[in-house]
C-alpha cells in the first residue's frame, strides 16, 4: 500500500495543485513579454518556462507541507469535500493531511522541483534565484500567520507579484521602474481580489473551526467584499495602465483588449460577488480571476502582430 502511495503521480500533482500551477506559469511569460515587447531568444523561453514550472510546482506543495496539521484539523471537522467547485479542487486536495502521500515523500518533491527551479533561475537571472527563495519565505510566513492575522493576505499577495518580476528580470536586467512598479501593484492587487480574499470567502465556515483570521473570519464578509471589489477593479486599472510602461511592440489591441478581459474576468464576477454575496459568487470569481495571465499573455502576444 504504501509504494502505491509513494508513486501516485496524481497525489504529488494534488500537493502541488498542477492544474492551478500551469495557468499560474503564464505570470513570469507575462511579465517577460511586456518588458520585451517581442519574443526573447528560444533558450530562454524553454528554460523559462521549466523554471517557472518548477517554482510555482514547489512552492504550492511547500504550503501543503507547512499546513498539513491544520489541514488534518479541517477534515477532522468537516471530512466532506467543498460545496462550491474551484480549480484547485480538480486534483486531490491536500495528500499529506490526507493520509494518502507520506510527509518525507511530499518534502522530497518540493526540494526536487526547489533544486531544478534554482538551477534554472541561476541561469537566467541571479536575481531570479533569490526571488524565489524570497518568495519561498514568504510562503512559510503566509502560512504561519494563519491563526494570528488577516494581515497574512499581504505575503500572499507579494508571492504572486513576485512571479511577473522574475520574468522581468529573466529578460531586462535592468527594468523601467514604472514597469516594476505597475506590474507589482496590478498582479497584487489581482492576487486580493481575484485569488485571496475570494478563496477566504469560499472557505469562511470551514477556517472558523479551525480559529484561522484570514479577510473574511476577521472583517466579516461585508468588509471583505468591499475589499474583493476595490482590489479587483484596482487589478482591472492596472491591466489597461501597463501598456504605457511595457515594450513598444506591443500593438494598440491591448488596449481595448485589457479592458474586456478585465470586465469578463474581475469586474463582472467581483460584481455578483457584491450583489449576491457567498461562497457560490466567490469560487465563480476565484476561477475566472484565474486566468488572468493566461488570457493576458495570449492577448499580448496577438496584440503583436496587429497592424498599426
Amino acid at each position: 500500500m504504501e509504494a502505491v502511495r509513494s508513486t501516485n503521480w496524481k497525489l504529488f500533482f494534488g500537493l502541488s495543485r498542477t492544474p492551478h500551477g500551469v495557468l499560474d506559469v503564464a505570470t513570469p511569460a507575462l511579465g517577460a513579454m511586456l518588458a520585451l515587447g517581442y519574443f526573447p531568444d528560444a533558450s530562454v523561453i524553454v528554460v523559462g518556462l521549466i523554471t517557472a514550472f518548477a517554482g510555482y510546482t514547489a512552492v504550492y506543495a511547500l504550503n501543503d507541507l507547512v499546513d498539513y496539521r491544520v489541514d488534518q484539523q479541517r477534515l477532522a471537522l468537516k471530512p466532506e469535500a467543498r460545496e462550491h467547485f474551484d480549480l484547485d479542487t480538480i486534483a486531490i486536495m491536500h495528500p499529506v493531511a490526507q493520509g494518502l502521500l507520506p510527509f518525507r515523500s511530499g518534502l522530497l518533491w518540493f526540494l526536487s522541483w526547489s533544486a531544478v527551479a534554482i538551477v534554472g533561475a541561476l541561469w537566467l537571472n541571479p536575481l531570479c534565484a533569490a526571488l524565489f527563495l524570497v518568495s519561498a519565505s514568504l510562503e512559510v510566513i503566509y502560512c504561519k500567520l494563519l491563526k494570528i492575522t488577516s494581515l497574512k493576505v499581504l505575503p500572499s499577495a507579494l508571492v504572486k507579484a513576485s512571479g511577473g518580476l522574475a520574468g522581468v528580470l529573466a529578460v531586462a536586467p535592468n527594468p523601467s521602474a514604472g514597469l516594476v512598479a505597475l506590474l507589482f501593484l496590478w498582479l497584487a492587487a489581482w492576487e486580493v481580489g481575484g485569488q485571496n480574499v475570494a478563496n477566504d470567502i469560499v472557505d469562511m465556515k470551514d477556517d472558523t473551526l479551525v480559529a484561522a483570521r484570514t479577510t473574511a473570519t476577521v472583517k466579516g464578509l461585508r468588509e471583505s467584499v468591499f475589499i474583493l471589489v476595490c482590489a479587483a477593479a484596482m487589478a482591472a486599472v492596472g491591466g489597461i495602465a501597463i501598456y504605457w510602461v511595457a515594450g513598444g511592440g506591443i500593438g494598440w489591441l491591448y488596449v481595448p483588449g485589457a479592458a474586456v478581459l478585465g470586465w469578463m474576468l474581475l469586474i463582472d464576477p467581483a460584481r455578483e460577488v457584491y450583489r449576491d454575496p457567498g461562497p457560490r459568487t466567490a469560487a465563480a470569481l476565484f476561477n475566472r480571476a484565474s486566468y488572468v495571465p493566461v488570457a493576458f499573455l495570449i492577448l499580448v502576444v496577438v496584440s503583436m502582430y496587429v497592424p498599426a
